[in-house]
Order: structure tokens, then sequence, then C-alpha cells
């Protein structure tokens, strides 16, 4: 890998320094860079240049305009709020002619004050192959068949999506030849750079991707891929610049694509290294999976620890168990041989960066694997890292493939990595704590195992939800609760057995000045434990649409308020998040508004706020995906201010995140006879809506908007109003008001109103308020009277029964106590005895006994009227035993020692 092909190189290669100025230092985009730089005084340039003559400087990242990178960063941090660009515009490279010492400019360079850092970029390096000559040829494509000797590719051809339908994919190296036979199905184009060398090893490369699935030569791991392109290190004949390269391909890529890095690199007293330890490529690396493309690094063919690698400044960058590790985000893949058991091959770098290998020999495929550019060279004998990182990148483009038609959206990139690198869906090396080249995917076990997920946690959208794809309420979480101050034992007063399971009026309004908590509850409908689960909760203003360029975060909780705080058993058992402390700071003021929660687990990956950016896939993730909700779900008083008649209900109408999108609204309201609701919109709507109603004269009391002209459409107080679509400008934000007013003989009762937006006749928001008497509201909560609350919240009677009981009268726990249990049995169609223990336990709970009590106390053949002729310790002597019989379900938290027995016999008493 040396001799005339590294001469060949040197003829036309121009040595570069890179240079990283502080973020403050600005340079136009045109014009004598040089120069500018002198008089920006950044450092004596003047005097490097006449000191080493010939340099040049020029931008690192040069393919694009620096507005064009501009436009990409700011798209990748509204993707990943977790990103933390550098400036782009202050990357440069200072080219050497023959002559000049590198090192010896850069040692000059990094002596300024305004250079953050600099180094000598490793140049042109051979691609990381192994040399046809050193290794057997294996008569077939094994790195397709089943684990443990391959990836199961044909699995994943029996799965829709499996082949890599419509994904794109990037290759990044030096040289192809496109026109190979068993290529030219494939239309590979060049996105950028000269396709000048190498040819027969991006011809190998391209072949177990993308090879066409016809009777010539091998078949591709995924042969039916949207699109199939390359982008070359060398950008000209002579200027080799990695960092550039990855920039010109991710400015064309979309969401979910993999871009794979065939290369490697080299730093002084090492063998080759990952093409990230460069700061300018790890740079352009991370931007990459910040917008959402996939990259795929070849680990390098080094033999070195990756863990012991160490900067010039002595910073262990790749050794994901020291300070100083940092995370491009990209999947880096080691070499294994061919045979399983598979062990690390010599060659191969190691260590706890690398997340998974492929074979890193006998690889048979298109082209020589080298240097050769004919179009019917075939080879068995491809390898190095260079032969598994393509192996690797089609098992992610499968994996995207199968997600996009079983979920109807791609994993981001770090969601990606942690379903390809996980042990459990995949084939460990041979002695995995020595090897340390991670795991080699398993396509069949991801198919099955992970797409069809076990475990499954689940936040609900609305009270009812199962975690399915639904056609129902969203926007109405009742698992998202905010409360001004902590609550001493979460899981006994949200979780399984409280009263409030299926209530979604159990938080406060946020109170200023303070911190506040978030309390996030979830579901495992899996059938495993779900280990390491997590919960990420967002705030944005009150909207009918809540896209990620509205988020701001709270915080992150990593741990259950139950006595297995690492994990949420399977069951759907109802199970509480330690809270999330909001700061005090933090708060912009004492208010109502949305949050949306994310949440995920080892085996059910959290979504990123990338995930939400692409439009389509913000449509598919409201209904379709259960690791996400929205709660903008607002208890007021329905009592308007003083002198008024109405209640004001504020909101903001946006537009789409990425372009202007026709939107409709529409009001819904179930308000008593003689209430009136308007909404209150901006004049220029209005007349886009061809509505000029004007009813400022039946507003009394309400404080119009200044400076801005506003109109006012009445809307139906008992049914719906659709108003038709007109354009909404990309990001824009419509201030809004829905005006309602409620006869005040009927605000001892509660009603609920909404206003939902909608995109081709399709609900991608609302907004949702409850008015209240204001007697019945603590904070912002409303009070829960168990004899008013709703009859589901009876064990065992569930949403049919619900919906059944309903259509007799009986909506209330309450009434539900004064029924008739034939009746009611004639209603759900069950036993006259069942339907009489509903009853009961209905009863029981109006005498203020939570669920599970009232549920203990009835299987126990205990009647509403025992209990006034019980003692306390007779009662607590009865919910023991009913629980060591295991006569009910216990759920987590339950401890019949609190219940205040004399309470509840003081009122049944009463009764």
């Amino acid at each position: 890998m040396s001799g005339v092909k590294q001469t060949h190189i040197e003829k036309t290669y121009r040595p570069r320094v890179v240079v990283k100025f502080t973020d403050d230092v600005r340079v136009p985009g045109e014009g004598d860079i040089a120069e500018y730089l002198q008089e920006a005084e950044v450092g004596p340039v003047m005097e490097l240049t006449e000191g080493f003559p010939g340099i040049e400087f020029g931008r690192l990242f040069a393919s694009l305009a620096p507005d064009e990178l501009d436009e990409l960063v700011k798209h990748a941090t509204e993707r990943d709020r977790t990103y933390r660009p550098p400036n782009f515009r202050t990357f440069f490279a200072v080219t050497c002619p023959p002559g000049v010492d590198p090192d010896e400019v850069q040692e000059r360079i990094a002596e300024w004050r305004s250079v953050e850092y600099s180094y000598v970029e490793g140049g042109p390096t051979p691609p990381p192959a192994v040399s046809a000559s050193d290794d057997p040829r294996w008569p077939d494509q094994g790195y397709l068949d089943p684990a443990p000797d391959g990836i199961d590719a044909e699995y994943a051809w029996t799965v829709a999506g499996g082949d890599g339908q419509g994904v794109g994919f990037v290759d990044l190296e030096r040289g192809w030849t496109f026109d190979h036979e068993d290529l030219t199905g494939a239309s590979v184009s060049l996105i950028s750079g000269v396709n000048k060398d190498f040819h027969g090893h991006g011809t190998a490369v391209l072949g177990e991707v993308s090879a066409v699935d016809n009777s010539l030569g091998c078949v591709g791991t995924t042969p039916a891929l949207g699109s199939v392109r390359a982008v070359s290190q060398w950008r000209t004949n002579s200027t080799y610049d990695t960092a550039d390269a990855i920039t010109s391909a991710i400015a064309v890529m979309d969401f979910g694509d993999v871009l794979l890095l065939e290369a490697q690199t080299s730093q002084p007293g090492y063998g080759y290294l990952p093409v990230e330890v460069e700061n300018g490529t790890f740079e352009a690396i991370r931007l990459a999976t910040a917008l959402g493309i996939v990259v795929v690094e070849a680990a390098g063919n080094g033999s070195e620890d990756l863990d012991a690698y160490t900067t010039v400044g002595g910073d262990s960058i790749l050794n994901r168990g020291s300070a100083d590790f940092r995370d491009s985000g990209a999947i880096m893949v080691g070499a294994g041989s061919a045979t399983a058991p598979h062990s690390r091959l010599g060659f191969s770098n190691f260590g706890s960066r690398i997340d998974c290998y492929g074979w890193g020999e006998s690889v048979n495929t298109t082209g020589d694997g080298w240097t050769g550019t004919g179009t019917t060279t075939y080879t068995a004998s491809f390898g190095g890292t260079s032969g598994a990182s393509p192996i690797v990148s089609g098992a992610a483009l499968s994996v995207q493939g199968m997600a996009e038609q079983a979920l109807g959206y791609r994993f981001s990139p770090r969601q990606l990595r942690s379903i390809l690198a996980d042990p459990a869906n995949g084939t460990q090396s041979a002695t995995p704590a020595s090897d340390e080249i991670g795991v080699m995917p398993d396509l069949r076990t991801i198919a099955t195992a992970v797409l069809n997920t076990t475990p499954d946690v689940y936040i609900r959208d609305f009270v009812g939800d199962t975690g399915d794809p639904h056609s129902g309420s969203i926007s109405a979480s009742p698992d998202v609760i905010l409360r001004p101050t902590q609550v001493p034992n979460p899981q006994a007063e949200f979780g399984e057995g409280s009263l409030g399971e299926n209530s979604a009026t159990l938080g406060f309004e946020a109170v200023a000045g303070q911190d506040n908590y978030v309390y996030v509850r979830l579901q495992n409908r899996g059938g495993a434990p779900a280990q390491n689960v997590t919960a990420t909760v967002y705030w944005s203003p009150v909207a009918t649409l809540v896209t990620p360029d509205l988020w701001t975060l709270v915080g992150t909780t990593t741990a259950t308020a139950t006595p297995t705080p690492t994990e949420v058993s399977a069951g759907e058992v109802l199970t509480v998040m330690e809270p999330i402390t909001w700061d005090a700071g933090e708060i912009p003021g004492a208010g109502h508004y949305c949050f949306v929660a994310l949440i995920g687990s080892d085996g059910d990956p959290q979504p990123t706020p990338a995930d939400f950016t692409d439009w389509s896939n913000f449509q598919t993730y409201i209904r379709d995906n259960n690791n996400v909700t929205w709660r903008n779900f607002n208890v007021v008083s329905s009592v308007p201010p003083a002198g008024g008649r109405f209640v004001a209900l504020p909101f903001i109408a946006p537009g789409a995140p990425d372009a202007a999108r026709p939107m409709q609204l529409e009001v819904q309201a179930r308000l008593p006879d003689g209430a009136r609701a308007f909404l209150e919109l901006p004049q220029y709507v209005v007349e886009k809506l061809d509505e000029y109603p004007n009813h400022r004269e039946e507003l009394e009391g309400i404080e119009m908007p200044e400076g801005e002209a506003v109109a006012y459409i009445p809307m139906n107080p008992h049914g719906r109003r659709l108003l038709d679509a007109i354009p909404f400008p990309a990001k824009s934000r419509t201030e809004m008001r829905l005006l309602v007013h409620v006869p005040e003989a009927d605000r001892e009762n509660t009603y609920q109103v909404a206003v939902r937006q909608l995109f081709e006749e399709r609900e991608v928001g609302r907004v949702t308020w409850q008015l209240t008497p204001p007697e019945q509201i603590e904070g912002g909560k409303a009070a829960r009277d168990p004899a008013r609350l709703p009859v589901i919240y009876v064990e065992g009677i569930g949403m049919v029964g619900e919906a059944r009981l309903r259509t007799e009268g009986i909506e209330t726990v309450g009434d539900l106590s004064m029924a008739d249990p034939s009746e009611v049995a004639d209603c759900l169609d069950v036993s006259t005895e069942r339907a009489a223990g509903f009853v009961e336990m209905a009863r029981i709970m109006t005498f203020g006994a939570d669920r599970q009590t009232a549920e203990l106390l009835v299987s126990a053949d205990v009647e509403a009227d025992d209990v006034a002729g019980m003692t306390a310790a007779e009662i607590h002597e009865t919910l023991a035993k009913a629980l060591d019989a295991r006569l009910a379900p216990v759920p987590i938290g339950y401890d019949h020692e609190t219940v205040d027995a004399d309470a509840l016999i003081a009122a049944a008493k009463q009764a």
C-alpha cells in the first residue's frame, strides 16, 4: 500500500495546515482571505506569508458558500437541540508548496491568540482495505447469510423495505468505476469532487451495498435503494479534503439517508485512524448526524487501541469512559473474520468507541478491490474495515427501509446506532472483552424483535389511548402533570390504583418565581421489562401546532418512582417517573403551557427533536408513534373577569416549520343553551377566509389587542365550525383568541372547548380548555370528587362498558352506585352477580375510598352497608387478607396501612 501509488500522490497533493480561529473572528465570504485576516489582527499573517513563501489561505469547507453552510447549521440546531455547532466560517486551510514544512507553519500559527486550534491535515491515505494478495478467496457472499455467519440480508429481503427501498446512500472515498456491468442499473452519480484513484476500491464498496439484483455477478445488501451517489475526497486534482466532501454530500441528503466514510487518516506516532480524529472532519460528521443523516465510519486499519489514542493536548477523545470523549454520532465499524465465531482481525482498530463489525476478509463483490477500472471484474477477497463498513451500511439501509414501511418513519442516527450496536440484536465477536469491535447486526432479529417492539413503552395521547396508531384526540395527554410542589409519593398519587389514572385534570398551571415539577406517566405493553427508561419534556407556548422550533427543553428523568427505578414492568401498569425540576429561572411566567414528552428505553429508543423536523415524519409521529405525546389541555375558570361576559382563551396558530402550507382551523364546543363563542383573529387572516363579520358590540369587557386590526367570527357553541383552508407561511406565529361566554346559571358545571388545526383534512394539533367552576379549581387543578368521576374509574368497566352505560344515563361513579344491578347487567351483558360487584365498588368509592381499596373490599365480600358497622382495625385486617390471598391485582405503591379507615367508616355511616 505504498510505493508507486504514494509517489503519484506526492506529485499532486500539497500538504495543508487546518486552522480553527475563535468563533468571534469574522471573515467575509469573498476576497483575499489572508489580507482580511491581517487587517482583522487575528495574527501576523503577512509575516507568516513572507516567512513561508507560496503558502495560501483558503476555506476548509469550500464546496458550500458560507450562507449555505449557515443554513445547514440552522436546520441542524432546529432538529437536534443538543447540537452545539462551532462557527464554520472560522475554519481555514493553509496550503503549503513544495519546500515548506507544514509542521513549522502549524507551530507558528498555534502561537496566535485568536487560534482555537490548528493541526497538520493527515492528507491522502490509502482506503482502509486489505491487499487482495494477502487474503484467501471466498466463493460466495457469506456476509449476507443468516447469523451467526452474516447479517441475514436474505431474511430482510422477505420483509417490506428490507431491500432498502426508497432510502438514499452516499459513498465517500477517492474513486469508482460507475459503468461496471453490475452497477449501471443502480445509476450511480457523483455529487462533487474528482473521480481520481483507487477506482477498484470504490467499485467493491458500491457492489457490497447496491449491486443490482440481476443475472450478472453478485447482489448488494440493499439492491432497491432510492438513490446511490458518491462524493470524492479529492475536491480538485490537488486538493484533498474529507471534511469539505462531507458537507458537500449532506447538503443534498435527506433525513435518515446513510453516508459511508470509506476513509482513514494518520497522526504522528499512530497507525491509520478513523477520520474523525481531525477536528474539522469531526465537526462535519457531527453536523451531518444533527441533521438526521446516518454516518457509518470505518474505524481504520491501524491495529490501534482507540481507547489509548490521545490528541496532542492529551485528550482521550475516542474513549467512551473518558471525560474527554466526544461523540460525533457516527456508527464506527471494525473488522472481524469471515468465519464464525468471528474474531477481530489483526489490522483492525479496536476500542470502546467502535459500535459494530463486519467481515474484514473474503468479501465477494464487484471490482478488484483496489486500483483497477475493469467493468466486468469481480473479487472474492475484498476486506479491511473497508470491506466491513459497507456490510454495516447495508444493514443500516435495510433497517431504515423496513422502518419506513412498517412504522411510517425512519430512525434518527442515534436511534439506529442504538439498535445496530445492541448485543441483543446481533452477533457478538468470539471474545468481546478483548476483540472490542462491537456487534455484527442481525437483520432477522431486528425485524422481528425491534420493529415488532419488545418491550414497548408508551405514553398516552388521550384518556383511552392504548399505544396503537389512532384517529382519536391528540394534544390531550393525561400523562404529563405539572405541579408547583413535589408530591411525596408520586406512584401512589398518580399511578396504578390511584383515583387519577384516567384523569386529564391532575396538572396545575405554572407558578412563577419558584421551581415547578413535571411528572411523566407511562406504560409498557410489551412482553418484557423496559430497562433504563428515560423521559424528556419540552415546553412551548399554547399553540394549535407544536413543532420542534417551538420547543424549549425542561429536562430529562431516568428513574421511576417505583421499587424498581431502572425498569418498567410489562403488563401496562401505569408507572410514574421521578419528577423533572423546571427551574424557576427557566419559567417565562405564570400560566398555561404546552408540554411535549418523549420517552424511550434500551429496546425502544426515545425519539429526538430531529425526528420531527421533517413534515411527513411529524404528521406520522403525531398519532402513530407511542413514544411521544403533547399535553395541550388547560383547566380554566368559567367565570369571566369582573365586568365582562367572555372568558378569553389565547393561543398561537403556527405555520409548518419547513414551507408554506394550506391549513384549516376548527373550533369544537359543547356548551349549554345561551352560550356564545367567537374566534378573534387578525383582519388580514379574516380577509383570506372571505369572512367579514364583526361582533365587537357583543364582547363587553374584552380587552382588544393594540396596534393590530382584528375581527371576530362567531363559532357554533353546540358543535363544530370548520374554517376554509388558507396558506400559513412557514414558521408563522399568528396570535388568536377563543372568546367563550357561559350563562351564569350554568357555570356550576364543567364544559370543554377546543381549537384544532388541520392539514389536508388531517388533524396536526389542537388546544383544549376545560371550563370549570372556580371553586373546583385548586391552583389550576380540577378538584376530584369520587362520586363525580367518570364511570370508567370503576375497575372492569372499560371503554366499551362506559359507552354502554352512558346510553342509560349512568355516567359517573355516583350514578353507578345508585343503579339497579339487574339493569347494569343487561346494559353490560354480564351476570347480575358481576354487575352487583360493580355497583358495590362504586358505592364504596363514593365514601372516599380509592378504586383499589374498593376493589379489595368487594373481592372480600364486603358490601357498602357493611363498612358502616366495621372498625378501622377490621377494615385494615380485611384489606391485608385480601392482599395476601391476591383476591385483586395489587398496583405498585399500594399500601393498605395508608387507607384512612376512620374517614371511610364515617362517610359510610353518614350515607
